[in-house]
């Protein structure tokens, strides 16, 4: 789960404001984040301003319960991502925040303490229109390759989508493997699919392919098998080979939609239960 912490100076507008709002927009994106808020010259216990309330009352938000807090060693720490209401803000955290954890929306967000009802509508409204632009950049999912921190989670994957999983050690001695190239994906810092594939001189192979079950029909297949694709590319393959179960009719659509076509079958490829397997190719 993805851990974002919005920062401002007293965290009884701003912060807790943006925070409230990106939980119930990833809530309702299904994206796994947890967010939380916190200020740079906050005193603990403060409420929410009251009109920072009244203004998430008219979103269906509920503010009332928020209380102030400072930001301390131990957020920076736990948050995955870090989002300051200001320029100012960030340039205070830089020392003790790595850089790419830093955000500030385009602009900064002006504080509205102390303005009116439509001051706070106003700072709601860029709030929201930024947290729209952060979340679907959060639900595209990241490719990269697999490392060894990865194996362990990506075992049970393997255990969740196949009859025959491959083990913990099958998939370490991949890394190993000069021939091997495996990506993992990860949305909203969640490990989410991966995807392995062998070259041999001009010739790719796939070895797997896994989403979980949760992230499913968000185009994380479609993503990790682009980046298996590019890789034989690179490697100046001719092809890219693969067997599939004919009943996996979700997979089949996805290989056909990239191109791959029918140039065989392998009888009792599978088992548990027992299938045939089709053979299909891209050429390049």
């Amino acid at each position: 789960m993805l851990r974002v912490l919005f920062v401002c100076s007293g965290n009884t507008c701003r912060s807790p404001m943006a925070a409230l709002l990106f939980q119930s927009k990833a809530e309702a994106a299904g994206l796994p984040a947890a967010a939380q808020s916190a200020g740079l010259a906050a005193f603990a216990g403060d409420c929410a301003s009251e009109n920072a309330v009244a203004v998430m009352r008219e979103r269906g938000l509920d503010l009332s319960a928020h209380r102030a807090r400072p930001v301390t060693p131990y957020l920076l720490e736990e948050s995955d991502l870090v989002v300051c209401m200001s320029e100012g803000h960030r340039r205070a955290l830089a020392p003790f925040v790595e850089r790419e954890k830093l955000l500030v929306p385009p602009g900064g967000v002006p504080d509205p303490f102390g303005g009116d009802l439509e001051t706070y509508r106003a700072c709601a409204d860029a709030l929201s229109a930024y947290l729209d632009t952060l979340l679907s950049a959060l639900a595209v999912p990241r490719i990269r390759p697999m490392t060894e921190k990865d194996v362990p989670a990506l075992a049970v994957l393997e255990a969740q989508c196949f009859s025959v999983p491959w083990s913990e050690n099958a998939l370490r001695e991949e890394l190993e493997n000069e021939h091997a190239h495996f990506f993992a994906a990860e949305l909203c810092g969640e490990l989410c699919g991966y995807v392995g594939l062998q070259i041999l001189l001009d010739e790719g192979y796939l070895c797997n392919l896994a989403v979980s079950e949760a992230f499913r029909r968000r185009g994380i297949g479609k993503a990790l098998m682009t980046a298996a694709i590019e890789c034989c590319k690179a490697h100046g393959c001719a092809f890219l080979s693969l067997e599939v179960r004919p009943s996996n009719t979700a997979a089949v659509r996805l290989y056909e939609a990239l191109g791959f076509t029918k140039r065989g079958e392998r009888k009792q490829f599978y088992t548990l239960p027992d299938e045939d397997a089709l053979i299909l190719t891209l050429d390049f």
